[in-house]
């Protein structure tokens, strides 16, 4: 169902009408534009494998350790995410925090802190068009399409996955030249996503990265307050780990 039929940029402000009901919503330009934008550190992205509950309990008790939660819940429906937001900030989390995978929709209605689009997401150069201020980052594989992310307006890049992860079965990981050579073909942020643990934070920011993003290495562990706190400690200290490492 194609929700949005009509949408202008007036005055630095973006107005959008839903087809149902003719209602408009007006978007104030997001304070954080491109020249701005800070994505350093720990990104923690959802597993799509706890209720929203478990979600929001271990999202709340982390938040003071992460720059980053990005909602990337294939199966939660609008309200479902509305929701989610809602009682994030309630528990704390500054809205600004927050990054919605796919649904530009809800990034723009809740004014979170970007958007994140994957291959099957909308077009970037039109979402860039119609919400300029909107920090808006991509998932990529190869360096090719990095380039041509970056060229389209996005903000910033997640790349992996980098080191062996039972969520990849069968899949190769990319590495760390890999890591560095698509860092040293673009200018905007890079994170590294894909089996990362605690003492292997330090050799991803040497290749250049600005981060990583993190999903069942934190969320899924029993105590995701210490994974987390761990995670902080080593992007801080910058200390070395193993490659072969694996991530559940």
């Amino acid at each position: 169902m194609q929700i949005i039929n009509h949408m202008q940029i007036i005055n630095q402000q973006t107005t959008f009408r839903y087809q149902e009901s003719g209602f408009f919503l007006v978007q104030e330009p997001m304070a954080n534009n491109k020249g701005e934008i800070d994505l350093k550190g720990l990104h923690i992205i959802s597993t799509g494998q706890q209720t929203k509950d478990e979600f929001v309990k271990k999202a709340s008790s982390i938040q003071k350790f992460v720059d980053y939660i990005h909602l990337r819940e294939r199966e939660w429906s609008a309200t479902d995410h509305i929701e989610v937001i809602g009682r994030l900030i309630k528990a704390g989390l500054p809205l600004e925090k927050i990054i919605v995978n796919d649904r530009v929709d809800i990034a723009v209605m809740e004014q979170t802190g970007g958007v994140q689009l994957a291959s099957h997401s909308l077009d970037i150069q039109k979402v860039k068009h119609f919400f300029p201020t909107m920090p808006i980052g991509c998932s990529v594989h190869d360096m090719a399409e990095a380039i041509e992310k970056e060229k389209c307006g996005a903000d910033f890049l997640l790349f992996g996955h980098i080191f062996s992860t039972y969520s990849k079965p069968g899949l190769p990981p990319r590495g760390l030249k890999k890591l560095k050579c698509l860092i040293s073909s673009v200018t905007i942020p890079v994170i590294a996503i894909g089996g990362i643990k605690p003492n292997n934070v330090s050799r991803i920011l040497d290749t250049g990265a600005k981060g990583v993003a993190v999903l069942s290495g934190v969320l899924l562990e029993e105590d995701s307050l210490q994974a987390a706190s761990e995670y902080r400690e080593k992007l801080m200290a910058g200390k070395g780990g193993v490659e072969d490492d694996i991530i559940y």
